[in-house]
């Protein structure tokens, strides 16, 4: 099968729709192609920084590691983000009660550290600290505000995360 997008006349959206009726995802004919749709003015990636935040993490890295981030994992950092940066062990299962279950917490936040190894700064550093004695999630205060950028970058265009879905 050979499948031709033309780039200077085919919108983004008639082009995903061409890729899904090619793999018979849903039947979609030129005629019943979305017209464009008017872009989202928020920001872009490349509208991110790569100045040093402090310990080599960056805007483009946060962001870069957000996107990586499997949803479940996404989510349980938006959470200790959006609470302050940090969370006990408690009141992270309490919250995520029925959506993730309670023995999969621990092995969603380990993947975190797995995506920063491989997405994050050359530095070592970890995105989310673990107290084991204290059982405290925490995640840099200087950290906080970059990230709820990239998470509002995420919000904006879920197209570049992993686990987004077309269709």
């Amino acid at each position: 099968m050979r499948l031709t997008i033309n780039t200077e006349t085919d919108t983004y959206e008639q082009a995903i729709a061409a890729v899904q009726a090619a793999y018979g995802k849903r039947p979609v004919t030129p005629a019943t192609w979305p017209e464009a749709s008017t872009p989202y003015p928020g920001p872009e990636p490349g509208e991110l920084s790569d100045d040093d935040l402090g310990n080599g993490w960056s805007e483009r890295l946060l962001f870069d590691v957000i996107a990586a981030l499997m949803p479940g994992a996404r989510q349980v950092i938006r959470r200790i983000v959006d609470i302050g940066g940090q969370a006990s062990y408690d009141s992270v299962q309490q919250y995520f009660a029925g959506q993730i279950p309670r023995s999969a917490i621990g092995g969603t936040l380990v993947s975190v550290q797995a995506v920063v190894r491989r997405r994050g700064p050359r530095t070592g550093t970890k995105l989310l600290q673990r107290n084991e004695q204290t059982r405290v999630y925490r995640i840099d205060q200087e950290l906080l505000e970059p990230l709820r950028r990239a998470f509002a970058l995420a919000e904006a265009r879920p197209d570049l995360l992993r686990g987004h879905e077309v269709g």
